[in-house]
């Protein structure tokens, strides 16, 4: 099976990698050679990684890189594809003209499928003449580690490509978990508000950035606090979603907080751009809280 990932960033080479190590042919498009290029070190480096742990042997490395061809023309690279996953930058405007491009150029029977967190599958679908074969496939990062899809039906998504998708989805050894076409859908319907809130907590004064996360760290035993989870996903990503609950279900609760929204137009977007709520060396997971938050 075909299948086409456009976008070679943090989703997209994850979700290319993940679907080469189990035997996919996958096509890899992006807007230019240096992007996918760095997308293909970034897999050869996770594969490397689980060399390393003994997870998978190099001989499975090596088929897993041959299966991946990278294409910087996105006619060429769906054009035999029977499923196409778009990781592209989270915009509706950008989702929708790539989708426009997809249905001109993939097969008839292909499957359409994007990797939005939030944005309306119905609307995506819109924009195609086969509404039946839009899908969403929320994965989770990193993409190669967690093991959740989040399968996302359109208005129109037929129960067919569903099933295809959710089983699809279990070939690569993950937990699909299907759900309608709602702003955030599950996963960002819920943990969005919940970092929002954070951050409204920190604006307010309730109490500083380590105590928050602590709280959240060994009170309610996640993974990580968040605010540091904010950075990691990106404070951009955060606002954006934000924005498309509040509008799409018009309540004030999902107003995004104004520190939120000036860090964003401060360029403070988390680990993406070296700061945000705490301070980040380029490469490496350590974090020093952020000189602006320190008391």
């Amino acid at each position: 099976m075909n299948v086409a990932v456009i976008g070679s960033g943090t989703m997209g080479n994850g979700i290319a990698h993940v679907f080469a190590q189990h035997g996919f042919a996958v096509a890899l498009i992006d807007i230019n050679q240096p992007a996918l290029d760095k997308g293909l070190a970034t897999i050869g480096k996770n594969l490397d990684r689980q060399v390393s742990k003994g997870s998978l042997a190099e001989t499975d490395k090596t088929a897993t890189l041959g299966r991946i061809s990278t294409h910087t023309s996105l006619s060429e690279g769906v054009l035999n594809a029977d499923l196409v996953v778009e990781a592209a930058t989270e915009n509706v405007e950008l989702k929708l003209n790539i989708f426009r491009e997809i249905d001109q150029y993939a097969p008839e029977h292909a499957i359409l499928a994007t990797n939005t967190s939030s944005i309306s599958i119905t609307r995506i679908a819109a924009v195609t003449k086969r509404p039946t074969q839009v899908i969403g496939m929320h994965f989770m990062n990193p993409v190669p580690v967690m093991k959740l899809v989040e399968v996302i039906r359109g208005y129109a998504t037929s129960d067919e490509v569903t099933a295809r998708v959710m089983e699809m989805s279990r070939q690569l050894g993950k937990t699909p978990t299907e759900v309608n076409d709602y702003p955030g859908f599950v996963a960002n319907r819920i943990l969005m508000p919940m970092i929002n809130e954070a951050i409204i907590t920190l604006h307010e004064g309730v109490a500083g950035v380590e105590e928050i996360d602590t709280v959240m760290k060994l009170g309610m035993a996640h993974p990580m606090g968040p605010l540091q989870l904010a950075d990691f996903i990106g404070l951009d990503v955060c606002l954006a979603i934000m924005r498309v609950l509040h509008d799409g279900l018009g309540n004030p609760k999902y107003a995004p907080c104004p520190l939120l929204v000036n860090m964003v137009m401060a360029g403070r977007l988390g680990v993406k751009s070296g700061e945000g709520f705490y301070s980040w060396t380029h490469g490496t997971k350590e974090l020093v809280l952020a000189e602006r938050f320190k008391r």
